[in-house]
């Protein structure tokens, strides 16, 4: 097949394909009129370099389970070089996920030091001495009007804001 067909069945440019080719990962055969030729089984090189790209395996990553599918079998996982892969980049994953919980934990101190009382001081005075931050984590000045309780906007609204059944004053 030619590089448009192979591009169109893979779901990638053309322009993807000759990078491909020009990192090692895909064979460049040249028919007589000199248009790229592939053969089927680089349709199934394409989908696992695709398929490992989207998990966020980078191109180096996949260079082991092209090899492998291009050494015969019918898994690019099937290789010794692919599982160590798969390890390193879980321990990576791993390592991402330790990060980002510290990094939570942090965001999560900061925000109950700026919700403590008297943290704000440009901000109005509860009547339970607090803060008046109750409203989806917008600052009010005093004398400004009280907003409706409603997600807050940290970490995407991952922390929600908290209810506010206080009066009015």
């Amino acid at each position: 097949m030619r590089i448009g067909e192979l591009a169109a069945r893979a779901g990638v440019s053309t322009r993807t394909l000759r990078y491909y080719e020009q990192q090692g990962l895909l064979p460049a055969r040249r028919a007589a009129n000199g248009y790229r030729q592939y053969a089927e089984s680089d349709l199934r090189l394409v989908l696992e370099i695709r398929s490992l790209a989207a998990a966020g395996f980078t191109l180096d990553d996949a260079r082991p389970f092209v090899d492998c599918l291009r050494a015969g079998h019918p898994d690019g996982a099937a290789c010794p070089e692919s599982v160590a892969v798969y390890r390193r980049k879980l321990a990576e994953i791993d390592t991402e996920i330790r990060t980002l919980i510290r990094r939570r934990a942090d965001v999560a101190g900061q925000l109950a030091r700026a919700t403590e009382p008297g943290a704000c001081p440009g901000c109005a005075p509860t009547s339970e001495g607090t803060n008046d931050h109750t409203d989806g984590g917008e600052l009010r000045r005093a004398g400004a009007a009280r907003g409706e309780a409603r997600p807050g906007r940290v970490l995407g609204g991952l922390v929600s804001a908290v209810p506010d059944d206080r009066a009015d004053p």
